[in-house]
């Protein structure tokens, strides 16, 4: 079957489980058939009759991002099922959903729990959304901070602690800058920037001088030192990974990053097993 023909027959297998009283439509005089009609779907979806019919006979039509995201709508797709119609018609990813997704879905807080390493989760703006007990005890308690002040990108740019070396700042803030750039040209709602970019510009040189830049990083990992009172530094390097079930969302990982290190790690596990669930 090639994608054409599965592409029509999704389409009549969603139209099919709809009723026009539950898109607002009067259910009218009796029907052939279940579900709403072609020309009923494509009223509702603000495109006309023939290209919808066209499009859900598989005929080599091309309908833009914004009016597939009106059809599914219209069809009252899920997420997943969103993404299955852009696959099909589009042959690649849909954009990003319009709002950030900051639901962290239980498989991943299932693996934040039993990772023997520090991991968080943060969204498209930087935001962290997702953590685990080893963040908590290596870094910081994001349990204690109002969602605003729980963005990455802010605590490392204007965090007094990682300005203590000028030059390592300064290479830090090129890189850490490079990404947002990236993270900013991907967004599917660049207006979640909007307060962080406003807020940054005010508060941080660095930023403005490298905001203004045309350096891009579209890879995210680098170092980190932390301080743990049972077992003194460890140093981790770090690296993120997109997260499949929730496109939006990354999940950064902290390994240590030497033998020493990771004999710290272990002996801080040791100490608080609390910090890694069974």
């Amino acid at each position: 079957m090639s994608h054409r023909e599965e592409l029509s027959r999704f389409l009549k297998s969603a139209r099919a489980r709809l009723t026009p009283s539950e898109v607002g439509l009067p259910e009218g005089e009796r029907r052939r058939a279940k579900g709403l009609r072609r020309e009923e779907v494509a009223a509702l979806a603000g495109m006309s009759v023939t290209w919808y019919t066209w499009f859900e006979q598989g005929r080599e039509i091309q309908l833009s991002a914004p009016m597939i995201e009106r059809l599914g709508r219209t069809l009252r797709l899920s997420d997943t099922e969103r993404d299955y119609l852009f696959g099909l018609a589009q042959h690649r990813p849909p954009p990003l959903a319009s709002r950030l997704d900051e639901d962290i879905r239980p498989a991943t807080r299932h693996l934040l729990d039993t990772l023997g390493m520090p991991a968080l989760v943060i969204v498209a703006d930087w935001t962290v959304v997702g953590w685990n007990r080893m963040v908590t005890a290596a870094f910081r308690d994001y349990a204690d901070m109002p969602r605003g002040e729980r963005n990455l990108f802010k605590i490392l740019m204007l965090g007094e602690r990682y300005q203590r070396h000028p030059e390592s700042f300064r290479a830090m803030a090129s890189r850490l800058t490079a990404r947002l750039k990236w993270d900013y040209s991907q967004a599917g709602t660049p207006e979640a920037f909007d307060e962080l970019i406003a807020e940054m510009t005010e508060k941080s040189e660095h930023f403005r001088e490298f905001w203004e830049c045309s350096a891009i990083q579209a890879h995210f990992g680098g170092e980190n030192n932390a301080r743990v009172p049972e077992v003194g530094k460890i140093s981790f390097t770090h690296s993120s990974y997109g997260i499949e079930e929730a496109p939006g969302q990354r999940l950064i990982l902290f390994a240590p990053k030497g033998e020493e290190d990771a004999r710290k790690l272990e002996k801080l596990r040791e100490l608080r097993p609390e910090l890694v669930a069974l």
